[in-house]
């Protein structure tokens, strides 16, 4: 039998638990969040960020609740060839594993046709003990169609119809699983993106608004916060009236969606922007980008951040520790690194650099040599971010390695299983690996993920990064290895503009003119400063080197971290 003290704190449980759900104010939607390395649920960057948000949320009690989609055959696990050919085979994993299934479940209709979305439900325990829960939508249940149970298989994938079909899912199904789990007080909905934009449309029709113009609108909008991540128009989903009609169905009348959506097409980025009360970029230049493809917007800027604890490597977390406690809770006093002593900074370096190159030693046919400056590069493999600009003048490159010193690299990413240049990228940076052997060591590291962004972020001696400006919204890798005392080689773009103090947190590639350098005068920058500022510097300047590092965690580290993006995000967009 069941005593009464065990009834009492049953009951007292229950009462807790509807407590901390009234509590939540903020619903954070984003098509894809990187939790942990082990749950494929996020392609690259914006996922990524968006778990590394919701640990700061963690860490520092914001009221947050999360959702985005389960994933159940991942992105896609990378192989590449021996002629440099990638392959995308799926990544089946098990959720149970990591998280337990809700009981709950809701429909949306697509196509005219209910379908049911059930919650699988992850914690993400902050520093302090407070959880953030979050939410990994399910068609794949009972009574779904086949086609509707596969809508949850692949992140990316399928044709328009699925792409749009998942948007249901996510923004329509996340509003009204989050209200039947018991959140009846959310006074913030955060779209990460204008894939959750959706979301707009389902809070009008509970709303039951017809008209565009209705003061009720209003009270939509201040609920609304949408942060853009792409200053490239592709990246902007947009899907014909046709297609929207025909898979959104009846939902509310064309003529409130055309009002907000766009009149020609069903633009995700417009109905986010119409219907928010906030609106962001992720860096000071993302924001000017931003207001100049959709003038007429009050665009703010909050630039991204990293979370702290996560992408340091183990012999810095120890270093940090020892000398500057409670870093892990207040990354801003990281600030405190700049007294950190040479000899220590450096054995962190030294230690995680060869756990990084017996990885790479270990699993391909490289013989890399610790002692050599090791640059590394990735990221997802797209023409914009031109990771073949260092082989652009090969005699060149060569000249530098054999008259300044040694050098190596460590190229990694995913390219999208559609995106035949990216993919060619990649057999071009193989190719030149193979023309190179013996002279400069290059390796390309096969199906790039958290676990091995993480040790390549704080394994490497310098950060390579060259987008094509300035179609880099952010970016957040060389904020990574900044943590780690990492210095960055970058084009002028995203949060290297306000990153990037020459020869003191690193090195940037051209200039911040207003004329866009060409591929070439990039490429001739890039071999300057390999030439004249980095490979000297680190051969034969070590405490210069080391002042560097110590720079590199002290100003960036101690800024662009999650807790300060978090922080801003409290005090401009939840809290107003």
């Amino acid at each position: 039998m069941v005593s009464v003290m065990e009834m009492n704190m049953a009951q007292r449980r229950i009462t807790q638990e509807r407590i901390r759900k009234k509590e939540r104010r903020i619903a954070y939607l984003s098509m894809e969040i990187g939790i942990a390395p082990k749950m494929p649920t996020y392609s690259g960057g914006l996922g990524v960020l968006a778990g590394d948000t919701i640990k700061s949320a963690a860490d520092l009690k914001v009221p947050v609740v999360a959702v985005t989609l389960i994933y159940k055959k991942g992105y896609f696990r990378q192989e590449i060839d021996e002629k440099g050919r990638q392959h995308e085979l799926p990544c089946e994993w098990n959720p149970r594993k990591f998280m337990k299934m809700r009981p709950q479940t809701v429909e949306v209709h697509i196509e005219g046709r209910p379908v049911k979305v059930q919650a699988w439900e992850y914690r993400v325990r902050g520093a302090t003990g407070y959880t953030v829960p979050v939410f990994f939508l399910d068609t794949d249940i009972e009574g779904n169609s086949e086609y509707d149970r596969s809508l949850v298989y692949h992140l990316y994938g399928g044709d328009e119809k699925y792409r749009l079909a998942q948007e249901i899912i996510l923004g329509i199904g996340g509003v009204r699983i989050i209200r039947e789990l018991g959140y009846q007080h959310i006074r913030r909905y955060h779209m990460n993106e204008g894939h959750s934009s959706l979301l707009t449309l389902e809070l009008l029709r509970q709303k039951e608004i017809t008209d565009p113009d209705s003061l009720q609108v209003d009270e939509i909008r201040k609920m609304c916060i949408f942060t853009t991540h792409t200053p490239i128009p592709a990246g902007h989903d947009q899907f014909s009236y046709r297609l929207a009609r025909k898979v959104l169905g009846d939902f509310l009348p064309i003529k409130i969606i055309k009002a907000f959506g766009g009149k020609d097409n069903l633009n995700m980025t417009r109905l986010a922007l119409n219907l928010s009360r906030y609106v962001n970029g992720v860096a000071k230049e993302h924001q000017r980008v931003s207001r100049e493809m959709f003038p007429g917007y009050q665009i703010d800027s909050i630039t991204n951040g990293v979370h702290a604890w996560t992408w340091t490597s183990d012999s810095f977390r120890d270093l940090l520790s020892r000398f500057i406690p409670g870093w892990k809770h207040a990354p801003l006093s990281l600030r405190y690194a700049i007294s950190l002593p040479d000899d220590e900074i450096w054995n962190a370096h030294v230690e995680a650099k060869r756990k990084l190159i017996d990885y790479v030693n270990a699993t391909t046919d490289a013989e890399m040599d610790p002692e050599v400056i090791t640059i590394g590069f990735a990221r997802r493999a797209t023409a914009y971010k031109r990771a073949d600009l260092l082989f652009m003048d090969m005699a060149k490159l060569r000249r530098i390695a054999r008259k300044v010193g040694k050098m190596q690299f460590i190229y990694a990413g995913k390219a999208h299983p559609k995106d035949t240049a990216g993919k060619k990228l990649i057999r071009k940076i193989l190719s030149k690996a193979r023309e190179l052997k013996g002279e400069i060591e290059i390796v390309y590291l096969e199906d790039y993920n958290m676990r091995l962004a993480r040790l390549l972020v704080s394994g490497v001696d310098v950060w390579l990064n060259t987008p094509r400006r300035p179609r880099e919204a952010s970016g957040t890798s060389g904020m990574k290895a900044a943590l780690n005392g990492v210095p960055s080689l970058s084009s002028l773009d995203g949060w290297w503009i306000e990153g990037c103090i020459e020869g003191m947190t690193g090195w940037a590639i051209g200039s911040l003119g207003t004329e866009i350098p060409s591929d070439e005068e990039s490429a001739k920058s890039l071999y300057y400063k390999l030439e004249r500022e980095v490979i000297p510097t680190f051969y034969y300047d070590r405490k210069t080197w080391v002042e560097m590092m110590r720079l590199c965690i002290a100003i960036n580290g101690s800024f662009f971290n999650t807790h300060r993006m978090v922080h801003q995000y409290m005090v401009s967009a939840y809290t107003q």
